[in-house]
């Protein structure tokens, strides 16, 4: 399987399911609320990937980032309600009418929030030299416990907060234009700077890039810093969405964020991937949980098939990678 083969693929799986899925229900699949919904679950989703591409390119991986954004979300959220001047006890029950200094100062923060979380995991990787699954395994428990702690397990309302997800220029949603501009730059980033290089030549071998020069730890904590700015925003467009903070959200969300990656043509050994096919991966689970969902397919159901999805991704890639080897 050659490397054009390998990009190939998934789009033409893509295309498979689009069409599939439109001759089974041709008349909700393709009306234009349903592929609007897709586009717009697909940003939210796209921007964590975008970060995500990086960190498998380098032979990471990071396991936390779906508590992460449940944290970065209730502290964004209560970040709001207190700029607005609401006491503990109406930012508990979110009857604050949030000004729009605030929601800028909220969103701000939640971004900070997860660069800073993500700082951490960099520097716990790359200082203690531990490996990437067990850091994040361990701060994926600390962040849900943390957002579980942050109102006591509930939810926290912010009513009026609804321009990212729900708003538009010019009629088109501003999640899915925020996730175009993000998507674009990470792509140019990754192809055409010297980080992006770096992120290629660390992923391929680190001992080389080490010896060539790179600052191999200084790359690797901009990545996961990065990846958790850009899902400390994802957060903010979920909260936007539901017009509230839960504590809760992004249960077992780093499943799909990593199978749209792997999908994409990212090899879960580092070296190779690209940010097309992150996007063609991003959208391909968008429309695969969309059919599923179309079907009355249950949600637990659904788990598994992404879970298939990601062990048949890897074992093509690794037989892939064997083949080329002999």
């Amino acid at each position: 399987m050659n490397r054009f083969t390998k990009q190939l693929l998934p789009f033409c799986s893509l295309i498979f399911i689009f069409s599939l899925c439109t001759f089974l229900d041709p008349d909700y699949f393709l009306s234009c609320m349903n592929l609007v919904e897709i586009l717009r679950r697909s940003a939210i989703y796209g921007i964590m990937a975008a970060g995500m591409t990086y960190v498998i390119i380098i032979g990471g991986i990071d396991l936390s980032v779906g508590s992460m954004l449940a944290m970065c979300g209730m502290i964004g959220a209560f970040s709001m309600l207190s700029f607005s001047g609401g006491s503990l006890k109406e930012i508990s029950t979110g009857s604050v009418r949030l000004s729009l200094l605030a929601m800028l100062a909220g969103t701000l923060v939640s971004i900070a929030v997860g660069a800073i979380c993500g700082f951490v995991n960099g520097m716990l990787i790359t200082r203690l030299k531990l490996a990437p699954f067990i850091v994040t395994l361990g701060t994926m428990s600390i962040f849900r416990g943390i957002s579980l702690l942050a109102n006591s397990g509930q939810n926290i309302k912010i009513i009026n907060y609804t321009w990212l997800d729900k708003g538009d220029v010019l009629g088109v949603p501003s999640s899915i234009i925020l996730v175009v501009i993000i998507m674009a730059a990470a792509g140019f980033l990754l192809k055409h700077t010297r980080f992006g290089r770096y992120t290629y030549a660390i992923g391929s071998n680190t001992q080389t890039a080490f010896h060539a020069g790179i600052n191999v730890n200084r790359t690797i904590v901009w990545i996961y810093t990065l990846t958790g700015a850009l899902v400390g925003l994802a957060a903010m467009i979920i909260a936007s969405r539901a017009t509230l903070a839960d504590p809760t959200a992004g249960d077992a969300l780093e499943l799909d964020i990593i199978a749209a990656t792997i999908i994409g043509g990212c090899a879960p050994s580092g070296g190779r991937g690209t940010m097309l096919g992150t996007v063609i991966g991003t959208l391909l689970i968008q429309v695969i949980r969309n059919g599923l969902n179309m079907l009355h397919i249950s949600p637990n159901v659904q788990l598994i098939v992404i879970g298939l999805i990601i062990i048949v991704a890897v074992t093509a890639d690794q037989f892939a990678t064997r083949r080329k080897a002999t």
